[in-house]
C-alpha cells in the first residue's frame, strides 16, 4: 500500500480501499430526536458506515442575526436555534448509532461545541466549509490530536494551505474534501477537476468529496479521480420539511451510492492484458486457422482454400491466417480442419 491514508476505529480510507460513505443528516432532524433516530436507522439498513450530524451551541457560535441562506427562507439564527439538539440528546444519539455498530460524527460549529463532542470522546471531527478558514477554531479542534475531516468549499488552495499547515503542526491526520457551497449544486460548478489540484498542492492529505448537486453522478465520477470519501446529505424522507431537505438522497439512493462507489474502486486500476480468466470465452469467441476444403500434400495455402473461423480452440489463431498464405500443405487435411504448425511446411 503506497497510497495515504487514515485510520478511523480500524476502518482504513485511502485510494487503497473502498469509497468512506459518509451521511450526512445534519440538521435535516430539524431539532427531532426521534427522527434523528429513524434517519439511523434507516441508513444502517442500507450498509452505510457513518452517519453525520451537526452540534450547535447557538450563542457561542454567532450573535443574534437577520442573515437568511441562499436556501431557505427564515434566517440562519432561527433556522439554528429550530434544529439544533440538546446536549443530552446528543449523548443518547451517539450512543445509539455506536449501538448499530455505525461511525458517530458531527461537525462543532463553534468552540462550544467542538468542547461538547470532546467531552462525548468523538473518534473524529468534520469541520464544515464555512469554518475552513476560521483557523482559531480549527487550531482548537486540533488541539484535541484526534483525525479531522475538512471540508473545503468557499476557499481557495491559498486559504486551504493555512488550515493544512496547522493540521500538520499538531501531526493531525486529515482529509480534505471539495466541496461547492451552492444548493443545490449545478452540475457544471461542481468541479472535479479541483480533486486533482488538491493533490498537488496537498500529496499528503487523503481526498474526497463533500457533494450537494443532485443524485449521486458526480460521487461516481469523483471515485476514479481519487476521492476516498464521499459525502452527501440524507434523509428519510424527502417530503419532510428543511432547507437541505432537497439535496438530499434517501435510503434507496444511499444504498446506490455505497454499491456503486465500491464497484467502481474495485474496477479501477490494472493494465491491457489477457486474463487467465479469459480463457474460457477465448475457446469459443477467438477464430482460428480452418481449410475451407480439402488439401492436398504439397499444395498452396490461399484465401480460397483457408479462412479463419469459430472456435479458438485451435493451434493457430487468426492473428497468424497472413502468415500462412503462400505456404504449402505438409500432409493432406479434409475440409473445415484446424490448422496446426505441424501441417505447414517449413
Amino acid at each position: 500500500m503506497k497510497n495515504k491514508f487514515i485510520e478511523i476505529e480500524g476502518r482504513k480510507i485511502g485510494e487503497d480501499y473502498p469509497p468512506f460513505v459518509i451521511a450526512e443528516v445534519g440538521i435535516n432532524h430539524e431539532g427531532s430526536l426521534d427522527k434523528a433516530i429513524q434517519m439511523v436507522d434507516d441508513a444502517v439498513d442500507t450498509g452505510c458506515e457513518c452517519v453525520k450530524f451537526q452540534t450547535h451551541v447557538i450563542d457561542d457560535e454567532m450573535i443574534p442575526n437577520n442573515v437568511i441562506p441562499g436556501n431557505a427562507k427564515e434566517s440562519i439564527w432561527n433556522i439554528m436555534d429550530r434544529c439544533k439538539l440538546l446536549e443530552h440528546e446528543e449523548i443518547e444519539l451517539k450512543k445509539y448509532v455506536e449501538s448499530k455498530k455505525m461511525m458517530f460524527l458531527s461537525t462543532p460549529f463553534s468552540r462550544a461545541a467542538a468542547d461538547r463532542l470532546e467531552s462525548m470522546q468523538v473518534k473524529f471531527y468534520k469541520i464544515g466549509s464555512g469554518e475552513c478558514n476560521n483557523y482559531p477554531l480549527i487550531r482548537h479542534i486540533a488541539g484535541f490530536g484526534k483525525p479531522i475531516i475538512l471540508s473545503t468549499g468557499m476557499n481557495d488552495i491559498a486559504s486551504i494551505g493555512i488550515a493544512v499547515n496547522i493540521l500538520r503542526e499538531y501531526a493531525i491526520p486529515y482529509a480534505l474534501l471539495h466541496c461547492t457551497s451552492i444548493y443545490p449544486t449545478p452540475y457544471e460548478k461542481v468541479r472535479l477537476g479541483a480533486l486533482r489540484e488538491m493533490r498537488e498542492n496537498f500529496p499528503d492529505a487523503v481526498l474526497g468529496l463533500s457533494d450537494h448537486s443532485l443524485g449521486n453522478y458526480t460521487c461516481f465520477g469523483a471515485v476514479p479521480l481519487g476521492a476516498s470519501i464521499l459525502e452527501k446529505h440524507f434523509t428519510s424522507n424527502k417530503t419532510w420539511p428543511g432547507p437541505d431537505i432537497s439535496i438530499s438522497i434517501d435510503p434507496g439512493e444511499l444504498q446506490d451510492l455505497i454499491f456503486g462507489s465500491k464497484a467502481i474502486h474495485a474496477s479501477l486500476g490494472g493494465n491491457k492484458q489477457i486474463l487467465s480468466e479469459e480463457k474460457p470465452t477465448i475457446d469459443f469467441a477467438y477464430a482460428c486457422c480452418v481449410t475451407l476444403s480439402e488439401v492436398k500434400k504439397g499444395d498452396v495455402f490461399n484465401a480460397e482454400n483457408i479462412w479463419v473461423k469459430r472456435p479458438g480452440t485451435g493451434e493457430i489463431k487468426a492473428k497468424e491466417f497472413d502468415s500462412i498464405l503462400g505456404k504449402r500443405a505438409s500432409r493432406y487435411l479434409s475440409k473445415n480442419q484446424q490448422l496446426r504448425w505441424v501441417d505447414i511446411e517449413s
